[in-house]
């Protein structure tokens, strides 16, 4: 959790509201199928639903007020995986930054399945 400061009073941001906005932010990006979530099961990759997009999603809080976010998602079958790890970043890093206030230091973009058709 970010605690931001100003002469009103403070406001403390949790790790749920980072992860929704990344996830809703990636999967909105160009050729993303969605978030993505193994399964304790079988270990098989599965396609999150748009009300639980914030497990594909991890975010880890610094000393400094900046933050990591590690993202687990499925492709779209036959896309650029390099243009769309770029996009994705980018518009992650301008979301989270826009919508929270707080510096995101990393986006790392893991790709756990491309899905066909």
């Amino acid at each position: 959790m970010i605690r931001q400061n100003n002469e009103q009073g403070s406001v403390r941001v949790s790790a749920s509201v980072y992860t929704d906005i990344a996830g809703t932010a990636a999967s909105n990006c160009f050729g993303v199928k969605g978030m993505a979530a193994r399964s304790v099961t079988d270990g098989v990759y599965h396609l999150l639903r748009k009300e639980s997009l914030g497990k594909g999603v991890k975010v880890n809080f610094h000393e400094d007020d900046t933050i990591s976010i590690d993202l687990h998602i499925i492709v779209d079958n036959g896309v650029n995986l390099t243009a769309v790890g770029a996009s994705i970043i980018s518009e992650v890093r301008y979301v989270v930054t826009k919508c929270t206030g707080t510096e995101v230091r990393a986006v790392n973009v893991y790709i756990d399945s491309m899905m066909i058709g």
